[in-house]
């Protein structure tokens, strides 16, 4: 459990930094991380990130597989863990 713990951390922070510099590589007209590695970043455990960080920079939030996906992704991933904790 401790283990999970500071792998959703980590990963979450990760995310977090992932989707923030994106969007300052997108304010630059910079190389841009793919959509596709975004969303990975939230499906293997960085949606709190994902979101926070669409949240507080305002990043990817025009792109309805963003808005819709990402909260999507994090219900059921709380989902998920309430099921295998109710053991």
């Amino acid at each position: 459990m401790k283990y999970l713990l500071i792998y959703i951390i980590l990963i979450n922070v990760v995310t977090f930094w992932v989707y923030a510099d994106d969007k300052r590589r997108a304010k630059k007209h910079m190389w841009r991380t793919s959509e596709s590695a975004l969303v990975l970043l939230a499906i293997i455990g960085g949606s709190v990130g994902a979101l926070l960080a669409m949240l507080l920079c305002h990043h990817k939030t025009r792109h309805k597989q963003f808005v819709i996906g990402i909260p999507t992704i994090l219900i059921s991933q709380i989902a998920l863990m309430i099921f295998l904790l109710a053991d």
